[in-house]
């Protein structure tokens, strides 16, 4: 299969064959799970995802790709053509029974897991190659450079999991930064479920809008002193501090005071 990669679909593609067979002993597919492939390219990860199970799902957004996937891989691929962004995964699994996969975009990578949170409920798991940098932040821990918006919202529901980098060479054309694999596990039960998940998104965000900032300052007018003494946090902390369970325990009080 011959394709000039795209930039405006930041195309990046996966050929190391050692890496490649890394990743799908990470993955380590089974006959009997629903796999989706995003984004699956010029199809590398997917013959070595297809050398160890029958039927594999993908959603790719570039057309040209979609008849030489086709021809290539005939009925052991279900392939959906279209944007990711946009795709309605809850549709074509049953409940807690997809597994997804993907060498994804640099450019999409964020938007993208955020849109996969709004359906967790649908998902066994998630393994990605992402930018280093995206990996450090999703599993960052508090007090770390890393930690941030995306760290919190997405441990929220998620376990999360760095596995191993990547560097650039394994790919065509190569990136200019390295990347990593990530493993993204749905918690079957919320460790420290929020009462109202919309508030919680919202403070966490409101949180980190201004990090440098103590979250007496930062939350200025969403809570007082006496919220933060019945959430037993310091004001003087900044956003940065907090583990997700403070953050839940934050907007709880500040759900609770509000009535």
């Amino acid at each position: 299969m011959s394709h000039n990669p795209r930039k405006r679909f930041g195309q990046h593609f996966l050929r190391d064959h050692q890496v490649l067979a890394q990743i799908v002993e990470a993955i380590a597919p089974r006959a009997d799970e629903a796999l989706l492939e995003i984004g699956p390219g010029e199809g590398a990860l997917t013959a070595a995802i297809l050398s160890r199970i029958d039927q594999l799902s993908a959603i790719e957004i570039d057309r040209d790709l979609i008849p030489l996937l086709q021809k290539r891989f005939g009925n052991h691929l279900r392939l959906f053509a279209g944007d990711a962004l946009r795709f309605d995964f809850s549709a074509i699994a049953p409940i807690q029974g997809l597994r997804i996969i993907g060498n994804l975009p640099y450019n999409i990578s964020t938007p993208l897991i955020f849109h996969l949170m709004k359906v967790l409920p649908h998902i066994c798991d998630m393994t990605f190659l992402l930018q280093r940098e995206v990996v450090e932040r999703l599993a960052a821990k508090p007090g770390t450079k890393a930690y941030g918006r995306l760290s919190v919202m997405v441990q929220y529901g998620c376990d999360a999991k760095a596995l191993f980098t990547v560097s650039p060479s394994a790919f065509t054309p190569p990136p200019k930064v390295d990347s990593a694999l990530i493993r993204l596990t749905p918690w079957r039960s919320v460790p420290y479920p929020a009462n109202n998940e919309r508030l919680f998104a919202q403070l966490v965000k409101q949180a980190f809008s201004q990090r440098r900032k103590t979250l007496k300052r930062v939350l200025k007018g969403e809570i007082d002193s006496t919220g933060f003494i019945q959430a037993d946090i310091d004001p003087m902390r900044r956003a940065e501090t907090l583990s997700v369970a403070e953050f839940v325990k934050l907007a709880n009080e500040i759900r609770t005071r509000r009535g």
